[in-house]
């Protein structure tokens, strides 16, 4: 490959990324009138159009994604080589882009975070809030965190947290007036926080219960709709309605008496979280830090 290939096929993936040339343009110091004659220049060359213009929006075409989707992970290794030299110099430094769902975020990433961060001021960490399995390759991503049946087979998994478990909650306001549910088909009955996640389609979280092998998918009904757990938890403590959460992050308020568990019977323990990467991906400095501080180590 020539020189001159390389840059333009670096030009194109800032735009194919960006969705736009004035946006790409700005990242890559040159003008737009010298980007956009760039790509065109590679077009001829190679005889395809990579890119749909229009006044609004620059999108890519059936050959532009498949190219995106080709170099644009071979393009990242090879920045991640360079940045592997990085073990020369005396700190790890650089920069970390991960994805993660809002309770790994706050629960797991930001404790590691915090301890490693200030002694290394050279790392900087991203992080994207993300309740689907993130194709990190295609997204330019380092790393997700996800439970780990979630994970791909072909990806290296660290664990990076114990087991976990759901639990069903209200206030005890919220029971005054109402019967406790001993059963998932009852939750018919209550007034439940829904979460809705946009990486699923925009569609309503759907309760997963099990007991003795029987397995069941709840959608459960009421007045609120929320797209964060966080609020779940903020509706459950305020009387609001039901809510379904992780189990760490509902027992401190369990052990205070601010929330009432229900179908613990229902709710069997499932695969932790796991940090997930691609195998061939060669782990900088700085990720390795970041791999050992979130690495779980059962007590």
């Amino acid at each position: 490959m020539q020189r001159d290939d390389a840059s333009d096929l670096l030009a194109f993936l800032a735009v194919a990324r960006e969705r736009s040339f004035t946006r790409a343009a700005a990242k890559l110091g040159m003008t737009q009138s010298a980007l956009s004659q760039i790509i065109r220049n590679l077009e001829e060359r190679i005889g395809v159009r990579l890119l749909n213009r229009t006044t609004r929006s620059v999108t890519p075409t059936q050959a532009g994604e498949r190219l995106f989707l080709s170099i644009g992970p071979r393009f990242s290794e090879m920045d991640a080589e360079l940045a592997a030299l990085g073990e020369l110099r005396e700190k790890p430094a650089g920069t970390i882009r991960l994805t993660a769902t809002e309770y790994a975020a706050g629960e797991i990433l930001l404790p590691a975070l915090a301890k490693i961060l200030p002694k290394y001021p050279d790392v900087h960490v991203e992080v994207i809030i993300d309740y689907g399995l993130t194709n990190i390759v295609a997204q330019q991503v380092d790393a997700g965190i996800r439970p780990g049946e979630l994970v791909a087979k072909d990806m290296i998994a660290v664990r990076v947290s114990p087991d976990l478990r759901m639990a069903v909650v209200g206030s005890p306001s919220y029971f005054t007036e109402r019967k406790r549910p001993k059963t998932p088909q009852e939750l018919t009955n209550h007034n439940c926080l829904n979460l809705r996640l946009p990486t699923h389609g925009g569609s309503l979280y759907a309760w997963e219960f099990e007991k003795n092998g029987r397995e069941l998918n709840v959608r459960v009904e009421g007045q609120l709709v929320f797209n964060s757990a966080g609020l779940l938890l903020a509706g459950a403590l305020k009387g609001l309605g039901l809510a379904y959460l992780t189990e760490s992050h509902a027992q401190p308020y369990i052990a205070k008496g601010q929330l009432v568990r229900v179908l613990a019977d229902w709710c069997p323990p499932f695969s932790g979280y796991h940090l997930y990467y691609p195998s061939r991906r060669q782990p900088t400095p700085a990720f390795s830090l970041l791999i050992e501080a979130l690495r779980y180590r059962a007590r």
